[in-house]
């Protein structure tokens, strides 16, 4: 009981400190719910639609992309740029799809199965031509054969995993092309229907083909608003306020930009670094001239450019290195030459020049044995049947377990490939040197092939060169002393005044670039920005960031965020529009001046008097702005003007255009002579209407008010 009392005695503290308690207890819920909601927008690449699409979901779509390419080009991974090319194009492609689907779902729009079924059956859609199923007789691709296909990627799915493996990247290659298809289909589908809303009628077909057809000949007087100095101009805040009104809509933008200012240094190898790098080159080049195989000094010079063994065409060198072959004799090794464009040291020994066939079509029986005595064994058994009767080889190829099809190598296959080993050296030289007709029994490492060439087609001229293209790379001290003295610049220099003042003294230069873009994947087409152009899209004006190791791993990077400009209309306050606006009110002002001068002329020689320009301009038509080489200027009003005014007479009032204002004398009006056809002027417009209406995904785009966060990932 008394226990009970003193709890009775303080309950109001114990009141008190259980309240916190609860209030500690639910701040730290809210805390965590917060986190959780904010870890989760992080994970967000973008809202389209009021739909969150997250990083994991669009990186998907990203590397289904890249497989795509991987398969059909043979590569095994894509570049920087490359990549981004690809994120590019996903995320475009992404965005038009939902846009469209979102209408085409308004209007009940659809692709049904029947459709697909019907495309693929006509088998002449352009994506399908890209796919493993086109029948190469027909030129058409075989739905038959898709079929097929499928029902053995299933079959061996549930039988045999190890062959549904191999199978698979075809499959998923099949997936990704019905999936565009059906997009592609539901974009027609949508776009024909948005094309019909556009229809022309003769009248305005007629008046269309008078306005292309009917041209003028004049006498113009042109006063440029360059004759008047810009200091006899005045310009009021009033004036900027009410021309910037006027012009406003020129001003709104649909995303974010940010300006900024910076500082880049790109190391440079130093003159030791050079001593150093040529000396090495020189070394290589020696050894190389000598060498009965060149692939291993190429290897360990560290060249650009590898070494096949076999005759390749000028494409498969630099430019630099093509533009010389034909200048070295066959067996010569040039001397060690800079490079300055690609900043290299190169040396290039010319083994051979031949006359080659780009492609070669061959047959082949590849022969194994359970020893490379029996295949060897085999094979010559196989060569002296071939000899005996050539017309043996489809029943030895079906002996041994193989067609012994026809198939084509063209130069292209291998060219282009970053090493060769000793067997495909081998055989890639035999099917450029055999005739057609021949046989040749090769033995490989592995076992023997039974080569027959059957053609060579476009012989050209082939080299077989090995080079050198070391690039002039600095060393870590020179780097070190570079990072070490951009370090002490940035560290000391902590505002854009301090930036600008004292990067003359140090040698380097403030550089400017205004507009950037949350799209963009980097920094002034630096490589490897990424996290420095993030630092932009986090960062408030007037700060400085910190130094970024960039570039190919030789870039320092200082950036300094000058202006935020918001999505929007741009205000007045904005100097680039503040420039823009005035340049406008100081050619408006001009216009006036002109114009009052030119009050009461009414013929080309008192123009004249007045200071005009005068030049003869023809073949002035309505439908297109004449160019009036005096101002240097495109003008729409003139040849407004020039339609409404009569052969024979001089122009009612001056014309107020771009860069200049004009009076003329209309010396003639003809017609071109063509003959008018309704109905195919009526085609013609509705094309024109059609691509005028092209725009239609930017109109979707910018009602869509698409969240873009990919700057934060990539």
């Amino acid at each position: 009981m008394a226990v009970l009392g003193k709890i009775r005695n303080r309950g109001a503290l114990l009141v008190t400190i259980i309240g916190l308690g609860l209030f500690a207890f639910i701040a730290e819920e809210a805390v965590r719910s917060c986190e959780s909601t904010k870890n989760n927008e992080r994970q967000q690449i973008a809202e389209i639609l009021g739909e969150k699409i997250s990083y994991q979901d669009f990186q998907n779509m990203v590397d289904e992309y890249q497989d795509v390419i991987k398969m059909t080009q043979g590569r095994d991974n894509l570049s920087e740029d490359e990549l981004n090319q690809v994120r590019d194009m996903v995320w475009n492609q992404y965005v038009q799809n939902a846009l469209i689907a979102k209408e085409a779902a308004k209007l009940g729009l659809k692709v049904t199965d029947d459709e697909v079924r019907d495309i693929l059956n006509q088998g002449t859609n352009q994506m399908l031509m890209q796919t493993p199923f086109v029948n190469q007789q027909t030129g058409r691709f075989d739905a038959n054969s898709l079929k097929q296909f499928i029902a053995e990627y299933k079959k061996a799915e549930q039988s045999n995993p190890q062959q549904a493996e191999q199978m698979r990247p075809i499959y998923n290659y099949w997936n990704f092309i019905e999936k565009n298809l059906r997009q592609q289909l539901l974009s027609q589908k949508y776009q024909s229907l948005l094309a019909a809303t556009f229809v022309s009628n003769s009248v305005e077909a007629k008046q269309a083909f008078n306005e292309e057809n009917e041209e003028a000949n004049i006498q113009l007087a042109a006063l440029p608003y360059s004759s008047v100095a810009d200091k006899d101009i005045q310009v009021s805040d009033d004036d900027l306020q009410a021309k910037y009104k006027e012009l406003k809509p020129r001003f709104k933008q649909y995303e974010e930009t940010r300006d900024i200012k910076y500082v880049s240094v790109k190391v440079q190898a130093s003159a030791t670094d050079r001593a150093a790098i040529t000396k090495q080159t020189n070394e290589f080049v020696a050894q190389l001239a000598t060498a009965a195989d060149p692939s291993e000094i190429i290897r360990k010079s560290g060249s650009q450019v590898a070494y096949l063994g076999v005759p390749v065409t000028k494409a498969a060198f630099p430019n630099d290195i093509a533009a010389v072959l034909d200048s070295i004799p066959a067996g010569t090794t040039t001397a060690v030459k800079e490079n300055a464009q690609d900043n290299t040291l190169n040396s290039i020994r010319l083994i051979a020049r031949e006359e080659l066939p780009d492609s070669v079509e061959f047959q082949v029986i590849q022969v194994a044995g359970e020893t490379l005595d029996q295949s060897r064994q085999r094979a010559d058994s196989i060569m002296n049947a071939l000899n005996a009767d050539p017309a043996q080889w489809d029943a030895l190829a079906k002996k041994y377990g193989q067609t012994g099809a026809k198939q084509w190598l063209t130069t292209k296959d291998y060219q282009y490939a970053p090493s060769l080993d000793v067997d495909t050296k081998a055989y890639i030289n035999s099917l450029n040197t055999m005739a057609a007709g021949s046989l040749k029994n090769l033995a490989t490492t592995s076992g023997n092939i039974i080569i027959k060439v059957t053609d060579r087609r476009a012989m050209q001229t082939k080299y077989l060169a090995a080079v050198i293209k070391t690039p002039i790379t600095f060393s870590k001290d020179t780097y070190s002393k570079a990072y070490n003295k951009f370090s002490q610049f940035v560290s000391e220099n902590q505002t854009i005044e301090g930036l600008e003042k004292n990067a003359k003294k140090y040698g380097y230069q403030v550089l400017e670039n205004q507009d950037v873009r949350p799209s963009q994947h980097n920094i002034a087409g630096i490589h490897g920005t990424h996290d420095a152009l993030k630092w932009v899209y986090e960062a408030s004006e007037n700060t400085i960031s910190p130094l970024y190791e960039c570039g190919d791993n030789d870039n320092l990077l200082v950036v300094a965020l000058t202006n935020i400009h918001e999505k929007g209309y741009r205000d007045l306050s904005d100097n680039q529009v503040k420039e823009m606006v005035k340049a406008e009110v100081i050619n408006d002002k001009k216009a006036e001046k002109l114009i009052a001068k030119l009050a009461g002329v009414n013929s080309i020689a008192a123009a004249k008097a007045k200071g005009a320009q005068i030049s003869p301009v023809n073949q002035i038509t309505f439908a297109s702005p004449v160019f009036v080489v005096t101002t240097g200027a495109s003008e729409p009003a003139l040849s407004g003007a020039v339609a409404a005014t009569k052969q024979g007479q001089f122009s009612k009032h001056a014309v107020k255009g771009n860069a200049g204002v004009y009076l003329f004398q209309v010396t003639k009006k003809q017609s071109r002579g063509q003959k008018f056809d309704a109905k195919a002027m009526m085609q013609r417009l509705a094309q024109r209407n059609m691509q005028a209406a092209g725009n239609f995904m930017q109109e979707l785009f910018i009602n869509a008010d698409i969240k873009d966060h990919r700057v934060n990932f990539f």
